[in-house]
């Protein structure tokens, strides 16, 4: 029993149908409300989404800048929590969301205009250039 693989010209890949990628919402440099439960619960979710860093200042008044990677939404506030990291820390940490006094989506978002769609637009230029061996590579960070 052979196995076949099906090949597919360049022609037949570039004309499959594209799904349109997710909508991100522009959040960098926002600052939430965070005067009810729902709120606070909404913008942790959207800080969770985001790619870059955030400044959270604690009811202590501690600011905190820092990726978050995690989170866990309770029953209450104080149930809830997020993980992150810290270039302050070398180690995880974990905070509830009843700490949380303020958040800001402070750091450069890392994936701003990186669609699907405009690298699939800057290839077809390319090849229409007469570029070979065009690849998928990422962009730089900074």
């Amino acid at each position: 029993m052979t196995a076949e693989v099906q090949k597919y010209t360049l022609e037949q890949i570039e004309a499959l149908e594209l799904a349109p990628g997710t909508e991100h919402q522009q959040l960098e440099g926002w600052i939430p409300e965070l005067a009810s439960d729902e709120e606070i619960r909404n913008a942790l979710e959207k800080a969770f989404d985001y790619r870059g860093d955030v400044t959270i200042t604690t009811k202590s008044g501690e600011k905190i800048e820092a990726y978050i990677f995690n989170r866990h939404t309770g029953a209450t506030l104080a149930d809830s929590w997020v993980q992150y990291f810290t270039p302050k820390a070398e180690n995880k940490r974990k905070l509830s969301y009843a700490e949380i006094a303020r958040l800001e989506f402070s750091g450069k978002d890392r994936a701003a205009g990186k669609h699907w769609e405009d690298w699939v637009k800057a290839y077809n230029e390319k090849k229409a250039a007469g570029e070979k061996n065009i690849g998928l590579h990422p962009d730089a960070l900074e």
